[in-house]
């Protein structure tokens, strides 16, 4: 894919760009919560979608079996053109530690086939 990339100077340097990426996915990536945390009782999750085009992307994070809603972050603009955004969320660390837990996070823009990525609790203590 190519990056065309068309600029407008105006008075005052105010500078229009505009960038012809098409759609692109974001990379999605899962963040476990660190032992600090655990031990103080709580897991927080986050998602990390970079490199994503255009800027309306929504992103969910899921814990399989609980129905905790995640809060995603505003869209922030690169200097390459592409957006990144983060969804997070929080649960008691003894549910994390109690093993068997998937977490999911998805990123869907408009009616297109979403982008997801999932975690298991199992991954994370053999990183």
């Amino acid at each position: 894919m190519s990056f065309v990339s068309l600029w407008y100077t105006f008075g005052g340097g105010t500078k229009l760009e505009l960038n012809t990426f098409g759609r692109v996915e974001p990379r999605l990536s899962i963040l476990p919560p660190s032992e600090k945390e655990l031990a103080q009782g709580k897991a927080t999750l986050m998602c990390l979608a970079h490199k994503g085009f255009p800027s309306d992307w929504s992103m969910s994070l899921k814990v399989t079996g609980l129905g905790l809603d995640s809060e995603q972050s505003q869209a922030v603009l690169q200097k390459d053109g592409h957006y990144s955004w983060s969804s997070s969320l929080t649960l008691p660390a003894q549910q994390w530690r109690e093993g068997g837990v998937f977490v999911t996070c998805e990123a869907s823009q408009g009616s297109q086939s979403p982008v997801s990525r999932t975690l298991s609790t199992l991954q994370c203590s053999q990183d």
